[in-house]
């Protein structure tokens, strides 16, 4: 219960990518310029992203728009 619970915040690369209209190497491009949300790397190299930290950086976008 407590993974699903878990899974449901954590998102992939492209659920976020989706969500943001952006392709993976603008995403990468951004994370490499540190001005991509904060990312979590597995063991397997993927990275997932916190719905609270893609919520959080799209506040911090609107704020300086």
């Amino acid at each position: 219960m407590i993974t699903a619970v878990r899974s449901r915040s954590m998102l992939t690369l492209a659920e976020v990518c989706e969500e943001l209209s952006v392709s993976r190497s603008t995403f990468y491009d951004w994370r490499a310029k540190r001005r991509a949300p904060r990312c979590i790397k597995l063991p397997n190299g993927d990275l997932r992203i916190r719905r609270s930290d893609l919520d959080h950086w799209l506040d911090d976008r609107e704020d300086a728009a």
